[in-house]
């Protein structure tokens, strides 16, 4: 991009200004990657003349990328009216709308996305951990393990990956047999909860020493039986889920590898249509 002649704000001297390097997104605004440091002050002046100069082009919304090597900036930028987005380990990223209609910049990410692995073997027995941590350690509840997914992560591959984190068992993947939302749950956001049916392919437990506390097969009658299990709506729908499965009454969500209408980025359909179930992972 060439640089341009533009006067300064205060009109009292002429300096030489170059529109701060960016790309424009898919709609109709522009992202700001900042890459070679820049003081303060000048700074302000580019991001003045670039906001000129975009208001002409009539651009929206304005992503600014600020890497921790630029966290100087970060001040001078929520003066001249941008605002948190998010932040990343590597970054910080804060939005600006141009244009006086409200804006359609979207929120962050609004939900954090967990599994459950219900791990259920020929003997009736399913897998159980409990932990060393959380708001279950030292109750003696015994609950299926669980955990985060992991960015760029599906669905099905971190609950085998939990698995095998907290027990040291294989697993394969079976369907998702159901899945719970809730609310103002970790930082005030909302959760998505899928509870996923695997199929063990080993038997020897080696539990994770630094989350378990301890890990077993147990009769799943059992873990039905456990106090919680009657008095917790979660768990008392999974141990009836699973109840359903075995009787061969039940049909949960297996997976169909697709093509995003979107992005064209190849995901994972998750559907109970018994076609797809003769075919997981497919």
């Amino acid at each position: 991009m060439t640089d341009q002649e533009a006067p300064l704000i205060n009109g009292a001297e002429q300096k030489i200004c170059e529109v701060l390097p960016f790309v424009d997104d898919d709609y109709g605004g522009v992202i700001v990657e900042m890459k070679t440091p820049m003081d303060n002050k000048s700074f302000v002046a580019a991001l003045k003349y670039s906001f000129a100069q975009w208001r002409l082009q009539g651009k929206k919304g304005v992503w600014l990328n600020l890497p921790l090597s630029h966290v100087n900036l970060v001040e001078p930028a929520v003066k001249e009216g941008f605002r948190y987005h998010h932040a990343e380990p590597t970054y910080l990223m804060l939005v600006y709308w141009i244009p006086e209609a409200e804006s359609t910049i979207p929120f962050n990410a609004s939900h954090r996305v967990r599994v459950g692995a219900v791990v259920l073997n020929q003997n009736k027995e399913i897998l159980v951990v409990q932990e060393k941590y959380g708001t279950l350690c030292g109750t003696g509840v015994w609950k299926i393990p669980t955990g985060v997914v992991d960015e760029g992560e599906d669905i099905f591959a971190a609950a085998i990956r939990e698995v095998k984190e907290e027990t040291g068992i294989d697993t394969e993947f079976l369907e998702i047999l159901a899945f719970c939302q809730t609310h103002e749950s970790f930082f005030a956001k909302s959760d998505l909860f899928f509870v996923c049916l695997l199929r063990p392919t080993s038997f020897d437990i080696q539990k994770q020493d630094l989350e378990i506390e301890a890990a077993q097969w147990m009769r799943f009658e059992d873990s039905a039986c456990q106090p919680i299990t009657q008095k917790n709506d979660l768990f008392k729908a999974i141990h009836r889920i699973c109840s359903m499965k075995m009787e061969k009454s039940y049909t949960g969500f297996s997976t169909k590898r697709i093509t995003s209408f979107f992005d064209d980025k190849l995901g994972y359909l998750y559907s109970n249509n018994q076609e797809d179930m003769n075919n997981p992972t497919s």
